[in-house]
């Protein structure tokens, strides 16, 4: 099956009631991990390249990886670009094959949001590609995405029929408190999604996809882990997994997961030094790295987006 629009995947969850998982990729560990694990569960997959990646793995092999991947098996994959920057990226991402991306102007006054948004979206349906934009600021760090805390914002429901009307996207992002990174919210604290805020952008926005990024929620065990083999990661969780299900089964058809996918890789490789410090061949402890994540992805597609069985 060739790559597809993520078009049909939003139809199909909304209706179904489950979410699509957007995962993140920077290597053919990581590629390989997802897909085997999107396949054995037969979920519909989003591979998803963010500036980060395409800085470190060049957007040409990480194509050519998602090529391969598609050859592989017959689950729906979509090729995304994520948090794109400005037209140029998106419209050489759209160029280079990718049939999903993002422009992220939510740091632009909402004119010029409004204006580079609609440029991308012209470009890309005239090529068959979809968009996905933002409202809202989250907080955190993800690759070249910084949001200091007191910065973040809530997406606004009175300006999202606007917004989607004037740009014509496909599917939109808000802000209802995930956030970028794995350093997220210190334990005692009880994070909970604005629920409220998704259920009146759903009323707004009828049969519209709605987009969470920022939804890892910080594996504990994998944390451990890495602490356990000479980490230093502080504290933190994410939010709970039981909120990311119920948004799911609401307007939210497409999750970003990519920080706990990190935590699982590095957990792995961390684990399998201090277990056989002799080793030296990248195979072995990079195959413990994909056989952790690809369990990782498996949990997630089963427990918190409910997309298992849904190809």
């Amino acid at each position: 099956m060739p790559l597809v629009t993520t078009k049909e995947m939003f139809e199909k969850a909304y209706k179904g009631g489950y979410a699509v998982g957007a995962f993140n990729v920077n290597d053919m560990e990581m590629v390989q991990a997802i897909v085997e694990a999107a396949n054995e569960c037969r979920s519909p997959v989003i591979l998803q390249v963010s500036a980060g990646a395409r800085k470190y793995a060049n957007p040409v092999y990480l194509r050519h990886l998602v090529a391969a991947a598609v050859e592989t098996t017959d689950i729906p994959i979509a090729l995304h670009l994520d948090h794109g920057a400005d037209f140029e990226i998106c419209k050489a991402s759209i160029d280079g094959g990718f049939t999903s991306v993002m422009i992220d102007a939510s740091s632009k006054p909402w004119e010029e949001n409004i204006a580079l948004t609609r440029k991308v979206v012209e470009y890309a349906h005239a090529h068959g590609v979809v968009v996905e934009a933002e409202l809202g600021k989250l907080a955190g760090v993800e690759d070249d995405v910084k949001v200091e805390a007191h910065d973040a914002m809530f997406t606004s429901p009175d300006e999202v029929e606007e917004f989607t009307a004037r740009t014509g996207i496909d599917s939109l992002a808000i802000a209802i408190g995930t956030s970028h990174g794995a350093y997220k919210f210190k334990p005692g604290q009880d994070p909970k999604l604005r629920l409220d805020i998704l259920e009146e952008i759903g009323r707004r926005l009828p049969n519209f996809p709605i987009v969470l990024h920022g939804a890892s929620s910080v594996p504990q065990d994998k944390v451990a882990l890495v602490n356990k083999y000479g980490g230093a990661m502080p504290d933190a969780i994410g939010i709970p997994e039981s909120e990311l299900r119920k948004a799911a089964k609401m307007a939210v058809c497409k999750i970003n997961i990519d920080s706990d996918l990190r935590l699982s890789f590095t957990a792995a490789v961390r684990q399998h030094f201090a277990q056989h410090p002799d080793h030296f061949d990248p195979r072995q402890y990079l195959g413990d790295a994909r056989a952790m994540m690809k369990e990782e992805v498996k949990h997630k597609i089963i427990n918190v987006l409910g997309s298992a069985n849904k190809a």
